[in-house]
């Protein structure tokens, strides 16, 4: 969903997560080139479950981080909450814009679970089938709460920023992500199923008139941001309050460590080396590998979760592997357990653009990258 449809380079992605806030500047020149980057702490309190909680120390908090690294003042943000749904509807051929845009509306009301002239609403169309009585067409139609796009709103002019775009969050992993774990654009990688069509590959076309895999996406961030894909293309997302905060903060109650202490102890003891041959007070060790072992099995038990439910939505497709993004992925054996947990291909997705970044950071700063890059 956007403010603008105008668009502008260069412009910053920001993530705003509980603990950090995550900007990544995007010049586009016909092709995307990446500029400034950084994270920030942000003060305990300030988000929760992907929400602001106090406006004011966000604003202020994005007016230093941005006046320190100089950062342009245009930004895309992304929305990661339970106020966001998005829903693809399968509709009838229609040409008409404004037609359109009134048959999404009215079929929206069965569809999205808040009311629609609380909501903004926006839409894209993903694919169309010509067909005996004019055909079929999907659209992916993303609703967010208008008081909570507000808020944000609000928070990021305070601290002298110009929103240009208020993204679907799951909607920049994915663009972060599908060309890279492809070894292609979505674009070309579809072009190269039609070539392959036409010269008799036998491979059906998996429903959407696409031929690309299907794949669950995931962020591993403070909230569990899901998304199923694919060609690029948004078929549902999910978020999950449970994260990589949450196991944080349940080993920062156990040993009386900061937040910040916490997260260095997940990423220093990891799920892989014998807790015996990792240094540091054995207790915080110990206590470090026995949170992130129960984090491990909510986050499978999460990610199931979603899978069925996608899996019971109205012409769904067979997830075919699933790619993880975010903090989540720089804890050493944490890709290897949930591919363990959950019996399918399992990649860790990290853009390109990033790889001179260290692992932390680099997966810090994948899903502003995405909100950065252009639709």
């Amino acid at each position: 969903m956007k403010l603008s449809k105008r668009k502008r380079a260069p412009v910053v992605g920001l993530d705003i997560e509980a603990g950090t806030v995550a900007a990544v500047e995007v010049t586009h020149n016909g092709s995307a080139k990446l500029g400034r980057t950084g994270i920030a702490p942000l003060p305990p309190g300030t988000m929760k479950d992907g929400e602001i909680v106090d406006g004011g120390v966000l604003s202020e908090t994005l007016k230093e981080f941005f006046a320190e690294l100089k950062l342009p003042r245009e930004v895309r943000v992304g929305v990661a909450n339970q106020r966001v749904v998005v829903r693809t509807l399968r509709l009838p051929n229609i040409e008409s814009e404004s037609e359109l845009e009134s048959a999404i509306r009215f079929q929206a009301q069965d569809h999205i679970p808040m009311p629609l002239e609380r909501a903004v609403l926006d839409f894209r169309v993903i694919a169309r089938k010509v067909g005996e009585g004019g055909g079929q067409m999907d659209v992916v139609v993303a609703a967010a709460r208008r008081e909570m796009v507000d808020s944000l709103v609000d928070a990021l002019r305070r601290a002298g920023l110009k929103p240009v775009g208020i993204d679907v969050a799951a909607f920049g992993m994915i663009r972060a992500l599908d060309g890279d774990i492809a070894g292609t654009s979505a674009g070309h990688e579809a072009a190269q199923g039609v070539a392959a069509a036409e010269a008799g590959d036998p491979r059906p076309e998996n429903g959407n008139g696409a031929r690309g895999p299907v794949r669950l996406y995931c962020n591993l961030g403070d909230v569990t941001n899901l998304a199923v894909a694919i060609d690029g293309n948004c078929l549902f997302t999910r978020v999950a309050p449970f994260g990589i905060e949450g196991v944080a903060q349940r080993l920062a109650e156990r040993r009386g460590l900061t937040l910040e202490h916490a997260r260095e102890w997940l990423a220093h003891v990891g799920l892989e080396r014998p807790v015996s041959a990792i240094e540091g007070d054995p207790k915080t060790v110990a206590a470090a590998r026995d949170v992130l072992t129960d984090g491990v099995s909510k986050l499978v038990d999460e990610l199931r979760l979603s899978l069925d439910f996608y899996g019971a939505q109205e012409g769904s497709l067979a997830v075919e592997e699933i790619v993880a993004g975010g903090p989540g992925i720089a804890i050493e054996g944490l890709g290897a357990r949930l591919q363990e947990g959950l019996g399918q291909t399992f990649r860790i997705g990290l853009p390109t653009a990033l790889a001179h970044l260290d692992d932390q950071s680099a997966a810090r700063l994948t899903l502003s990258y995405g909100l950065g890059l252009e639709d």
